[in-house]
């Protein structure tokens, strides 16, 4: 009898590198908070990459699964919280100057979460096409501006824009969808099927 992939090596393998940025978050602050700025960004950077591969190996195995989909978001929330509170410890002066934009993100995504736990009883990992390119966004603003130690205010009016079109997009797949799922492409997918459950 041929084994599920949910216990196959693969399935070990892309959770154990999901497992990775979460399991690191205290060490990546510890490395902040005594000026290891350096291995910081290396870290950073690590993070954000095994976000990408791991995504990669799920789809190229077919390993993909309800728990794997919920420790990724885990990771990904974690791994924006740490780099954020980076670049506020090293950039407060630009903190300071857009702090109107990201509290207004921090807002939406509060919305989504408490709206997702009032509905599913859980947060949603919709996973959506939108939060991908979202995600590429934030990573590329924040990896360059650690290593360039200058934000490129362009790229972060694009990552925020981009971000909290997804985030409202969430919020509407949330009121959409009665039952939690998990990698909804978008919201014209979830409309798409509605009609065609409807007619």
């Amino acid at each position: 009898m041929s084994k599920s992939p949910a216990h196959t090596w693969p399935y070990y393998l892309v959770n154990a590198i999901t497992g990775y940025r979460i399991v690191t978050v205290p060490l990546l602050l510890w490395l902040l908070f005594t000026g290891r700025y350096d291995l910081f960004r290396w870290g950073i950077a690590l993070s954000f990459f095994t976000d990408f591969i791991d995504g990669f190996l799920a789809r190229a195995f077919r390993v993909t699964s309800v728990a794997g989909t919920r420790l990724d978001s885990v990771g990904d929330d974690l791994t924006i919280a740490v780099a954020l509170t980076g670049l506020i410890v090293q950039f407060p002066d630009f903190i300071r100057t857009h702090l109107w934009m990201l509290m207004l993100l921090a807002v939406l995504f509060l919305l989504q979460t408490g709206y997702a736990f009032f509905r599913y009883k859980k947060m949603s990992s919709f996973h959506t096409w939108l939060a991908k390119t979202a995600a590429i966004l934030q990573g590329v603003f924040l990896i360059l501006t650690f290593f360039t130690g200058r934000p490129d205010t362009t790229l972060f009016y694009t990552a925020t824009f981009v971000t909290a079109i997804e985030l409202v997009e969430e919020i509407i797949l949330v009121y959409l969808l009665p039952q939690w799922r998990i990698n909804v492409h978008s919201i014209f997918h979830v409309l798409r099927e509605n009609k065609k459950t409807a007619s």
